[in-house]
């Protein structure tokens, strides 16, 4: 590997061209400046025969350091005969599973289909609590991931200021979720989340 070329201090100092230009670091990792200013990290590879470039963020919310090991992790991938860009493309898929998966997005999910055949006070009630009690500590949880010490978290903090009918309520509707969760999502249950 080559000597690595960048500097904090020459990256800092670098100035926008009339066209976009690659800065090196060394071992594929080099910076591209815009000509609008912006600093990308690329790292260009081989696989398969084929020249290829992964994105590794932009300066300065990726520093050298950072970019560095980003390169150095996509060289590991590299020597294991797997392609970086696939594994990336892997990783953002499962991501964006997941924050599809939170427990307000199946909440919403179940409400659309529970609400079907109930009265509009049933539903503004039901929304109520999910609203203002229960998806501000459970809502951007994945829902697999759920757990019995975060809807006892959720039920405690309604409980606590002596709203013992919505502490309840708040419990069924949270059984419910889950149970259709596991029924639609095929989400693992919860700790005896039933057992609330």
């Amino acid at each position: 590997m080559k000597a690595n070329r960048l500097t904090d201090i020459k990256i800092r100092q670098l100035k926008p061209a009339d066209k976009p230009r690659k800065v090196t670091d060394g071992a594929g990792l080099y910076l591209e400046v815009a000509p609008t200013g912006g600093k990308l990290w690329r790292y260009a590879y081989r696989f398969g025969g084929k020249q290829k470039l992964l994105a590794l963020g932009k300066y300065p919310d990726v520093s050298l350091q950072e970019a560095r090991k980003r390169r150095a992790e996509a060289r590991e991938r590299l020597a294991q005969g797997i392609d970086p860009s696939v594994t990336r493309k892997i990783e953002k898929q499962i991501d964006a599973e997941r924050a599809a998966n939170t427990f307000e997005f199946v909440a919403r999910e179940w409400l659309a289909v529970w609400s079907k055949d109930k009265v509009k006070t049933t539903i503004d009630h039901t929304q109520a609590r999910l609203r203002n009690d229960i998806l501000p500590v459970l809502g951007g949880i994945p829902i697999a991931s759920i757990t019995t010490p975060d809807v006892l978290t959720a039920l405690r903090r309604i409980e606590s200021r002596g709203a013992i009918d919505t502490t309840h309520r708040s419990k069924n509707i949270i059984s419910q979720i889950m149970r259709y969760a596991v029924s639609k999502h095929g989400a693992r249950r919860t700790k005896s989340y039933s057992q609330y």
